[in-house]
């Protein structure tokens, strides 16, 4: 098991933990309350700072509900925080576009995230045929 320092920035958000138990993503919360104007940005603080380990990162997503509830979508798609972004200054943030007219509560879960180790360094193979069936074209399962 990893250890990971973590300074909390808000006293009104909830400490982090697994999701319910049934995913090893964990959730995040707004630290602090947010109305936006549909068509505007905001980059919303998530109230925490970590220290990953060294070859670890942190890939950040909206959760399932997010676009329902309250009508942002992460500008950046999925962010990427590495193990040089670790001082108490390096809070994390959701790059948040609005959509419609949108109120967010301070400890509302907008995003969540999960660990990964960095990727293995990769050697490309170049072949002039790969030798497998086709499935189909993109988003295919390859059934009709």
């Amino acid at each position: 098991m990893e250890k990971i320092r973590i300074k909390y920035l808000s006293d009104a958000i909830e400490k982090l933990r697994y999701i319910d138990g049934k995913s090893d993503w964990i959730d995040l919360r707004a630290a602090e309350d947010v109305n936006l104007k549909k068509g505007e940005f905001k980059l919303i603080s998530l109230g925490i700072a970590m220290e990953l380990p060294v070859g670890y990162e942190a890939l950040l997503v909206p959760r399932s509900s997010t676009f329902k509830n309250f009508g942002i979508i992460q500008t950046n798609h999925c962010g990427v925080i590495d193990e040089s972004y670790c001082s108490n200054e390096d809070v994390w943030m959701f790059p948040a576009l609005a959509v419609r007219d949108t109120q967010i509560r301070i400890n509302d879960r907008i995003c969540q995230f999960r660990i990964i180790k960095h990727q293995p360094t990769i050697l490309f193979e170049e072949v002039d045929d790969l030798g497998n069936d086709c499935r189909g074209g993109f988003g295919s399962t390859g059934i009709d």
